[in-house]
């Protein structure tokens, strides 16, 4: 005897959240939460906000990535709207001319924007919304508890939706004019390749997560010349490297032969002091005999290449997480047994400031130490000469009492002026929000990390 089985509809449905970004009429809330199926249709999506709300239908425009939705036929699925996502809402129901790129690119009048306040308060109340604008809204996130920064963000954040809504019917024009044209063409070829692009993305996030997920290289401990160091595993190295600094600590730099010295050429180049022909290393309880190439430039201490490897007949274990010699098992290390400068090599950036190579993660220079008895001794003329000079003369202050240049240490205001400095260049808001709180403002080093 066979039963109904119940359908668990909370699958089947999706939670959204659709801020009111402008609108002419008067609204009880800019801030909208629905649970709606999966498979709503955008028409049917209006009809649920003109009940909530009573916005008519032919008021709405709904907004998605900078774009409007003209296809109002689709389900929400087919449109990509997913669980937690925000969409935006225009509503306009007095018939409105088109912008043209002539005219202001400034905000809407402000009677007919939403209230950034409002919205605000909003978001202080629900901890879910909260929660998706950190995610997807950063720099809102981030000003939500300054009236005035969350302003100005919200205000850059509507010039761009509009500068985007501007660029999207240039474009179509373009392509709706002449299709033929190779400037419509090579921009027909450029959308089909970033969808293609975002295809391959989303299939990759949703198959293989893990593929997202930082790897940590091998390293395992070892001992040389009763010395304990950590060596990393690389099969990948022709030959067994150490460097100098571990050399002198393992007491073998006297017996350096440098008449093979040299300079090894690859990535880049580096500078072979020479080589020790023959030394012992402890791995776990076997004990290998090795040479090493002595060479600069390496942040690792130890390199174990192939040369070892094949010679003791090493078997790197990936799945139980070690390195076998003979009846041995060497486990590797843990990331946070992995010195943080084996990570990854690091270049000289602005301001004294230390860029990975392959991250392209930015360490921030490290502050001139004060002595206490100066700050102490500084601190009292400091305050009284700052007040006096400022009240009577800015540029007097500035002449007597030079400022440091802000560098990447010091923190800088992210405006709309500083954003727009590099979406100007050709870079979505995203990426220049990212980079900037990076750096902590500084848009030249901002501009170079996208670069």
């Amino acid at each position: 005897m066979s039963f109904p089985v119940p359908i668990a509809t909370d699958v089947l449905t999706r939670q959204i959240s659709i801020t009111v970004t402008e609108s002419d009429i008067q609204l009880e809330s800019d801030l909208i939460t629905l649970n709606v199926p999966a498979d709503l249709t955008l028409n049917d999506l209006k009809g649920l906000v003109e009940a909530d709300t009573n916005a008519p239908v032919a008021s709405q425009t709904f907004v998605q990535n900078g774009r409007p939705i003209t296809d109002a036929s689709k389900t929400l699925s087919q449109l990509g709207v997913n669980e937690g996502d925000l969409l935006q809402l225009q509503v306009r129901t007095r018939t409105q001319a088109p912008p043209r790129p002539s005219q202001s690119q400034g905000p809407t009048n402000p009677g007919q924007t939403a209230d950034p306040e409002q919205l605000r308060q909003n978001i202080l109340q629900d901890q879910n919304l909260m929660q998706r604008i950190r995610e997807q809204k950063p720099a809102l996130a981030a000003a939500v508890q300054d009236p005035t920064r969350f302003r100005m963000a919200f205000e850059a954040e509507q010039q761009q939706v509009a500068a985007q809504q501007r660029a999207w019917q240039e474009e179509q024009e373009l392509l709706n004019s002449d299709p033929n044209d190779e400037r419509a063409q090579r921009r027909i070829l450029e959308m089909i390749q970033q969808q293609q692009i975002a295809r391959n993305l989303e299939t990759a996030m949703e198959e293989t997560p893990e593929a997202f997920a930082r790897v940590t290289m091998l390293y395992i401990d070892v001992v040389v010349n009763n010395i304990p160091i950590k060596a990393f595993v690389d099969s990948g190295a022709q030959s067994t490297i150490m460097s100098p600094d571990a050399a002198e600590r393992c007491n073998i730099s006297h017996i350096i032969d440098k008449r093979y010295s040299g300079v090894a050429r690859g990535v880049g180049t580096a500078k072979i002091l020479g080589r020790v022909h023959h030394a012992y290393i402890q791995l776990g309880q076997y004990q290998a005999a090795s040479s090493f190439t002595v060479m600069e430039g390496k942040d690792v201490d130890l390199l174990l290449g192939l040369d070892m490897l094949k010679r003791h007949q090493m078997c790197i274990d990936l799945k139980e997480g070690c390195l076998r010699v003979q009846d041995d098992k060497i486990p590797f290390l843990p990331e946070h047994e992995i010195p943080k400068m084996m990570e990854e090599v690091k270049v000289e950036g602005p301001d004294g400031s230390k860029i990975g190579t392959v991250t392209g993660t930015i360490e921030p220079p490290k502050p001139a130490a004060v002595p206490a008895a100066q700050q102490r001794q500084q601190q009292p003329d400091a305050s009284s000469s700052s007040a006096t000079a400022a009240s009577s003369n800015p540029r007097a202050q500035n002449d007597s009492q030079p400022q440091p240049t802000l560098g990447f240490g010091q923190s800088q205001p992210i405006t709309p002026q500083t954003i727009a400095q590099i979406t100007d260049l050709g870079f979505s808001r995203e990426e220049a929000i990212t980079a900037l709180q990076q750096v902590n403002g500084n848009v030249e080093l901002a501009i170079g990390l996208l670069l």
